[in-house]
């Protein structure tokens, strides 16, 4: 397919045409990061209201925070697929596009006949991308999932929070790692297509991605019969590993990895060098053991030092170490605004900021579109597939689609 006009050179996905039925975080978040690399993304949305993530906050210029962030470079497209000429479009997108991304409630593609099988058969070229809650066959198909509760059925929230409660981790981490695999898994099977011709329908699930995310508890837990311990900011089987308390009430957070580390920790920051060799921190699961008594022996240690003198002698040591920033300070970070990561775009409210992808390709710019209003594209995208002015002002009449 030709490369759009807004793509830019070089974009490794620019010519790709992804349909998304798509709604919340799991499925937006997978095929945002293929609009970043230059794919066109038509975003198919509710008329009467779109994804429901549109109406989680207000506070990106009267914008969802969780939209805004989801959801830029794309083309919204508005569609009743209850009604048999919404699905009718769908189709006719689907005759000309490359992937169909959809995380829509159980059992509902099926009955849209907008399932991989079905899509499978009448358009064999286009790669089917489905992502559920539990899986698409076995006992919990139909079974609806949040966020948190895969966090708790995948084990996440018994290894998070304190000893005395667990605590749901703080980003939407199960629909991101669904997300994430979604993304590898198209990328993969568009390679397939490309170079063997071959199409292979992609399949994740929140659970499956969540507890691929958990092996090393998992591991832990089931080859030694003990169970992960909650330790808040701490490290549950590495010591020492979380945040101390310096003499003024800051507080530096820690990590010790390997022998090495230990031994410049105890002599050029702790000036306790007797105990590298102290039987009790020997080795990481000696100091696991004893993490109390160390944890105490290192607040003592550093309690005669500000902060920021601890850091000093910290980075000075080689011992990895961070501050707990809040969200501003991250904002704001030195090594996001020193490297030059972020860029500028448009939501329907006004202009925002974005992070750059993670993963830069030398010599390739991301594509950092802007937030579409709901149902902005419906017209431009409707006559691209040659709807007359009369057909398209019959969609709207009958609600099939909106106009913006």
């Amino acid at each position: 397919m030709a490369r759009h006009a807004d793509d830019p050179v070089g974009a490794p996905l620019a010519g790709i045409t992804v349909v998304s039925l798509e709604q919340a975080v799991a499925a937006p978040y997978a095929t945002r990061q293929l609009a970043d690399l230059g794919a066109r993304v038509i975003k198919v949305e509710r008329p009467d209201g779109g994804d429901f993530a549109r109406g989680y906050d207000r506070t990106v210029h009267g914008q969802s925070s969780y939209f805004v962030w989801l959801n830029r470079g794309k083309q919204s497209l508005t569609l009743d697929l209850k009604q048999p000429a919404g699905r009718q479009v769908v189709h006719r997108l689907l005759d000309s596009a490359d992937v169909l991304v959809q995380n829509l409630a159980p059992g509902a593609s099926a009955r849209l006949g907008l399932d991989a099988a079905s899509v499978g058969k009448r358009h064999p070229g286009v790669i089917a991308c489905t992502i559920t809650g539990y899986g698409e066959s076995g006992p919990w198909r139909d079974r609806k999932a949040y966020d948190l509760l895969v966090q708790a059925e995948a084990g996440l929230l018994s290894v998070t929070g304190s000893a005395a409660e667990a605590a749901r981790t703080g980003i939407s981490v199960a629909d991101i790692a669904a997300g994430m695999f979604a993304f590898s898994g198209l990328l993969s099977a568009l390679y397939v297509r490309a170079t063997t011709g071959e199409v292979r329908p992609v399949s994740v699930s929140l659970l499956d991605a969540l507890a691929e995310w958990m092996g090393q508890p998992l591991y832990y837990g089931h080859y030694s019969a003990r169970r992960s311990p909650r330790t808040g900011a701490r490290h549950a089987t590495i010591a020492p590993y979380g945040p101390f308390t310096a003499g003024d009430g800051g507080t530096v957070l820690l990590a010790v990895q390997n022998q090495p580390e230990w031994q410049r920790l105890c002599e050029f920051v702790l000036d306790r060098p007797d105990l590298v060799h102290d039987a009790r921190f020997a080795a990481n699961p000696d100091r696991v053991a004893h993490r109390e008594e160390l944890e105490s022996i290192i607040t003592a240690a550093i309690a005669s030092l500000t902060v920021d003198e601890l850091q000093r002698r910290l980075d000075a040591a080689g011992v990895a170490t961070a501050r707990i920033n809040d969200v501003e300070q991250v904002w704001n970070h030195p090594a996001l605004a020193g490297r030059d990561r972020w860029r500028q775009f448009n939501t329907p409210g006004g202009p925002a900021e974005a992070l750059i992808p993670p993963a830069t390709l030398a010599g390739v710019q991301a594509r950092i579109g802007d937030v579409p209003a709901l149902g902005a594209h419906s017209r431009m995208i409707l006559e691209g597939l040659g709807f007359s002015r009369e057909e398209i002002a019959e969609l709207a009449r009958t609600r099939v689609t909106t106009l913006a």
